[in-house]
């Protein structure tokens, strides 16, 4: 046989094994970072990728992801299906062997995958081991496997079929389905939808030839992805609804056995958005392929703007943070499997030390060479960075003069805030509150031992295009700032948050809803962290006091208050008294201590980001200066909204 022929070959002998399955069941965070949610997306995440990897080893154009009505997970590809014949040295088949053994998998074997996206080939059998069943179906060489087991354990070898239990429409490949253990994941074992939409559209645009088709069988909704412009088509996503200053800038090359795909496009936002991955995998922390971008789009920029500026327009380099307003970017690296280095098991951050140079290398020699062949695009974007230097030099100018105030500080804390007695930030509360008058109330009706009361007058300043400078004079905003404690800007330290509940209280009207969109804008722009974290609220105050007599109910939403009123009907002849509440300020301090902040009784919503991408793109529809797609998005909700008439 000759090397050529033994590196195309995929059998059992390209499985290897590295060590056993039993811890996953004693610590499966350690493998799939968390048994809540997440871990559920985790393991859907660790099946959908072995078969995009497939994909990029050349042998699968389809893949499909079901959630089924019994609570089970399904996957099909159209791949070469996972080896069936028995391994000469572990005396089982391959198929077992990949499903029950940790590390063990074709990625370990160089010929089999050269680039992969899996947990480094633990993936499958992870999942099988958090699983309380799972059926493993593959078509292969004319024939029909199949295999089961629960919690990680075989029901019997793998055997040949007639008759498949698993819906397969492709003619190869392989099918997996599994039920998550409720034993191991108590909270839920439903998936995060939005995010499982997000991950598998991710990979249609990462690998722009494959075909990724989602069913829902719950919901009744299919779905499907196919982007034959790859990133190109996701730069353009990034900056649907955003004024783009040039046509997307695209870089490609191959350096040895690694391949670098970048996509470039800056927009009219102040915000960056840049996503990097590795082989389809999302490093959201970043890594080594991201500060060789970093470094080389610094670089090409001043060198550009010291061949066409003069001293005077540019008194001095440009920053890194000058790069980033409205830079839109993607950085795609595939490298082979066997080398990948990341920090943490669920790889958030690329380790690769040898993957800064290659990156840097060759978006910097590209860029310099763009910049000289395209001097329409290069003055755009270089005006554009002068301008967030000049803006950021303004905002520091602003910011210093507001500490030189020992204001941010919290040397003075504003004279509106009603601080509460509790100095541990995890145990204290902060509630925005809409107005003077129902702020008032809430300083009277609340628990000042864990609860601070901050009232807003009227409607901040929007903040989706305002530098830090016009934020640092908006009195109210500033006193948010202060009241939190965290600072704002280069110099913000979340450690120093004073309160672990930020709640926003505002009236259950559309002045109310403004004013709450208003705040979040604030906090999704200048104070992501605070939100990620998840600190932020939005109290949720009744609608109406529903009176029988001297016996009386609060409803927090219409159908409570006609579930409240058909409910009290059956048992009393008597009319109802319905008041419906237009303001905080029209409860006194004992009803809206009972109603919206007695933590035995309120209801909260936590605000939290699943997708960064699309909640960027919302902030922008609602908040920019774009009126069409703000006017679609109310024209398309209209019918959902309440209205008071």
């Amino acid at each position: 046989m000759t090397n050529d022929t033994k590196k195309d070959k995929y059998d059992s002998e390209s499985i290897v094994v590295l060590e056993g399955l039993e811890p996953v069941r004693k610590r499966p965070g350690m493998y799939i970072g968390s048994t809540s949610q997440s871990g559920i997306n985790e393991c859907l995440r660790e099946i959908v990728d072995n078969s995009v990897d497939e994909a990029l080893a050349g042998f699968a154009n389809n893949i499909l992801t079901v959630i089924e009505e019994n609570g089970y997970f399904s996957v099909y590809d159209d791949g070469r299906g996972i080896p069936v014949d028995i391994n000469l040295k572990y005396k089982i088949s391959a198929l077992e062997l990949v499903m029950t053994r940790l590390h063990a998998g074709g990625k370990f074997e160089q010929g089999a995958y050269k680039i992969s996206g899996g947990l480094h080939g633990v993936g499958a059998s992870v999942v099988n081991a958090l699983s309380e069943h799972l059926i493993v179906e593959v078509k292969r060489e004319g024939k029909i496997f199949r295999q089961e087991y629960k919690r990680g354990v075989p029901m019997y070898p793998a055997k040949q079929i007639k008759t498949p239990l698993l819906k397969n429409p492709f003619l190869t490949g392989t099918a997996t389905s599994f039920l998550p253990d409720s034993q191991v994941f108590k909270e839920t074992i439903e998936v995060n939808y939005p995010a499982l939409k997000k991950l598998l559209k991710e990979r249609a645009y990462l690998h722009s030839s494959l075909y990724v088709k989602m069913d829902n069988h719950k919901t009744k909704v299919k779905t499907g992805y196919f982007f034959d412009g790859g990133i190109i088509s996701l730069i353009r996503d990034i900056n649907r609804g955003k004024k783009t200053f040039h046509d997307p800038i695209y870089i490609h090359k191959q350096v040895e056995d690694k391949e670098v795909e970048v996509v470039i496009q800056y927009n009219d936002s102040l915000s960056e958005n840049i996503y990097s991955y590795v082989n389809t995998i999302n490093t959201h922390e970043g890594g080594t392929h991201l500060t060789g971008f970093r470094i080389a789009l610094t670089k090409s920029i001043n060198n550009y703007a010291k061949k066409i500026l003069s001293e005077k327009d540019l008194k001095e380099s440009l920053s890194g943070d000058d790069t980033k307003e409205g830079l839109a970017a993607i950085i795609y690296i595939k490298m082979p499997a066997t080398n990948l280095q990341f920090e943490g098991q669920t790889k958030g951050k690329l380790g690769n030390s040898e993957v800064q140079p290659i990156v840097q290398q060759t978006v910097g020699e590209f860029l310099d060479v763009f910049f000289e062949e395209n001097p329409k695009v290069g003055r755009e974007i270089l005006g554009k960075i002068i301008l967030a230097q000049k803006a950021r030099l303004a905002a520091k100018a602003a910011k210093e003069a507001v500490l030189r105030k020992g204001a941010l500080e919290g040397a003075t804390l504003p004279g509106k805030l009603a601080d509460c007695q509790e100095k541990d930030p995890a145990l204290s509360e902060l509630y925005l509150v809409e107005g003077d008058s129902a702020g008032g109330s809430a300083k009277q009706g609340r628990d000042r031992a864990f609860q601070a009361i901050l009232p807003l007058r009227g409607k901040i300043l929007n903040t989706e295009k305002a530098y830090l400078d016009k934020v640092l004079a908006f009195r109210e905003i500033k006193d948010m700032i202060i009241a939190l404690g965290a600072g704002i800007g280069e110099s913000v330290d979340y450690s120093k948050l004073r309160y672990h509940k930020v709640i926003i209280m505002t009236d259950a009207d559309v002045d109310g809803a403004h004013i709450m969109t208003l705040i979040l804008t604030f906090f999704f722009r200048h104070l992501p962290q605070i939100i990620q974290l998840g600190h932020i609220y939005i109290a949720q105050p009744p609608l109406y006091k529903i009176s029988f007599g001297r016996q009386f109910f609060y409803a927090y939403s219409e159908g409570e208050r006609i579930e409240v009123v058909a409910s009290q009907a059956k048992k009393t002849s008597q009319t109802p008294m319905i008041q419906r509440y237009k303001g905080l300020g029209e409860m006194n301090p004992d009803q809206l201590w009972e109603t919206t902040m007695n933590p035995q009784n309120r209801l909260l919503k936590q605000v939290t980001i699943s997708d960064a991408q699309e909640a960027d793109y919302t902030f922008t529809m609602l908040m920019g200066e774009e009126v069409p797609p703000r006017k679609k998005f109310i024209i398309t909700h209209a019918k959902m909204a309440n209205l008071d008439i």
